[in-house]
C-alpha cells in the first residue's frame, strides 16, 4: 500500500522517515523549494532528543547548530527575580531544551529519509485537492510552483499542512476554535561578541499591556513580542521607529542594537490560534500536527506535539498499510491515542492564556501571579512540575522497533 503525505513540516517529515523505515511507498509534498524560513521558536524538547536517539539519530542532532536554552527566570513586583522551571534537575541526558533550526531538523530528517527506497520527497509541490471515489479519499491532486498539475493516487492520504491546512479545507472540516487573547510578533537582534560566553537564557520582559521573551540563539536573539490580539494594523501604522521604541523600552539590554530592525517587514507576525478538529479522519485521509490542532505558543510545544503524532501514526498505521488492510478503525486509533495529550496541552494553554497573557496584557497585572512566584520559591519540587510538561508531554512517543537503528555519526 502507498501513503502521500501533504506538508514537509516536523510531522510529515518524521512520519514520511518512520514509514519508509517501515518499507511503506511514501512519497510527502512540500511546496517550498526548500525549507529554509524562519520557523519561529524552533524548540526541540526531550521528548523529541530522545526519540532522535531511538531513531540512530541523536549524533547527528547534536552536531546541529544549536543553544541550549536555561531556565526561566521572571521579574517579580518587589524587583527580585524568580526561578518558574528546574530543567537541569530532570534525567539527564535529556534535561535541556534545545533551540535547532528548524530547517537544519527538517533537511536531515529529509537526508535519512531519502535513504530509504520507498520514499520520495517533492519539493515545490503543493497539494492543491483532495481525490474522491466512492465517497473514499483515494489521493491528491497537486500543482508545482511551474503551474504543472497532477494527480498521486495512494491508499493512505496524510494532511500535515499546518494550521491553514487546504486538504482540511478541501474536506470541509472545521476545527473548535479557542479564546486567544493575544499575538506574537517576532523578530532577531544580533548577539555581540561578548556576549558568546553568556549562559543561554530566556529573559521575560513586562509592561501593562505588552510583553516581550527574548531566547538566545547562535548568534542572535530570538525577540518574541506579545500584545493583544488583532493590534498588528495598528503597530505597522504606528512605523519601525515607535516599534523599536517599544522594544528598548520593554528590554534595555537591547536598545543598542534595536537600529537592525530597518523597517516593519523584519516583524513578523504570528495569527496566534489554538483549536482542534473534532475528527481527526474521513476514509481515506488522516489529519496530524498543527492541520489537527494549532497550538499557541505558550511552553513552545507545537513542533513537539506534532512530532509526537507522527510516531503514533507510523507505530499504529505501519502493520495494517503493510498487510494491505487499512481502515477507517486504524485511523480513528491515531486519534484516540493522541486526542488525549493535546487536551491537556491546550487547557493548559488556555490556563496560561487567561491567568497570566490575559491580565498582563489587560494592564491587571505585571509578571506572574503572586501565587506562583510564592509556590515557586517555597514549594518543594514545584518548579519541576512546568519543566517536565514541558520537555516531555502527557504521552511521549517511543520509536517503533521497525525504525530503530544504530547511532550515526554526522557526515
Amino acid at each position: 500500500m502507498s501513503v502521500v503525505i501533504s506538508g514537509g513540516g516536523p510531522a510529515g517529515m518524521m512520519l514520511g522517515l518512520l514509514l519508509a523505515r517501515a518499507g511503506i511507498e511514501v512519497t510527502v509534498l512540500e511546496k517550498h523549494g526548500d525549507f529554509l524560513r524562519d520557523f519561529r521558536g524552533d524548540t526541540v524538547h526531550a521528548s523529541t532528543v530522545r526519540l532522535m536517539d531511538e531513531l540512530g539519530l541523536g549524533r547527528k542532532l547534536a552536531a546541529l547548530p544549536q543553544s541550549k536554552l536555561g531556565n526561566m527566570e521572571v521579574p517579580t513586583r518587589d524587583g527580585s527575580e524568580v526561578r518558574l522551571t528546574d530543567f537541569e534537575g530532570l534525567p539527564a541526558p535529556y534535561n535541556y531544551i534545545a533551540m535547532i533550526p528548524q530547517w537544519d531538523l527538517l533537511n536531515l530528517l529529509a537526508e535519512e529519509a531519502r535513504q530509504e527506497p520507498t520514499f520520495t520527497l517533492r519539493m515545490d509541490t503543493a497539494a492543491t485537492g483532495l481525490i474522491r471515489e466512492g465517497g473514499k479519499v483515494v489521493g491528491v491532486r497537486h500543482r508545482t510552483r511551474d503551474g504543472e498539475e497532477g494527480e498521486i493516487r495512494a491508499d493512505l492520504t496524510v494532511a500535515a499542512d499546518g494550521r491553514n491546512s487546504a486538504l482540511r479545507r478541501e474536506a470541509g472540516l472545521e476545527p473548535r476554535e479557542f479564546p486567544v487573547p493575544f499575538d506574537t510578533w517576532w523578530l532577531r537582534l544580533p548577539r555581540h561578541v561578548e556576549e558568546q560566553a553568556q549562559e543561554p537564557r530566556l529573559i521575560p520582559a513586562f509592561r501593562p499591556g505588552e510583553f516581550a521573551l527574548s531566547l538566545t540563539r547562535n548568534d542572535y536573539f530570538q525577540i518574541a513580542y506579545f500584545t493583544t490580539k488583532g493590534a498588528d494594523a495598528r503597530l505597522r501604522g504606528e512605523g519601525i521607529e515607535r516599534f523599536r521604541s517599544r522594544i528598548a523600552r520593554l528590554m534595555p539590554q537591547y536598545a543598542d542594537r534595536v537600529d537592525r530592525l530597518a523597517s516593519m517587514d523584519d516583524v513578523h507576525l504570528l495569527d496566534v490560534r489554538l483549536n482542534r478538529l473534532p475528527r481527526w479522519y474521513t476514509d481515506g485521509l488522516l489529519f496530524i500536527g498543527d492541520a489537527a490542532h494549532a497550538m499557541s505558543p505558550a511552553g513552545g510545544v507545537g513542533i513537539n506535539l506534532a512530532v509526537q503524532d507522527a510516531v503514533a501514526a507510523a507505530a499504529l498505521l505501519a502493520g495494517p498499510l503493510r498487510t494491505g488492510r487499512l481502515t477507517t478503525a486504524d485511523l480513528a486509533k491515531v486519534q484516540r491515542r493522541r486526542l488525549r495529550p493535546t487536551v491537556i496541552m491546550q487547557r493548559v494553554q488556555l490556563m496560561l492564556h487567561n491567568g497570566f497573557f490575559a491580565p498582563v496584557l489587560t494592564g491587571r497585572r505585571i509578571g506572574p501571579p503572586t501565587s506562583v512566584v510564592l509556590a515557586a520559591r517555597h514549594l518543594p519540587g514545584f518548579r519541576q512540575l512546568p519543566s517536565r510538561l514541558v520537555a516531555w508531554g502527557p504521552r511521549p512517543e517511543h520509536a517503533p522497533a521497525f525504525a530503530r537503528r544504530s547511532p550515526k555519526e554526522p557526515a
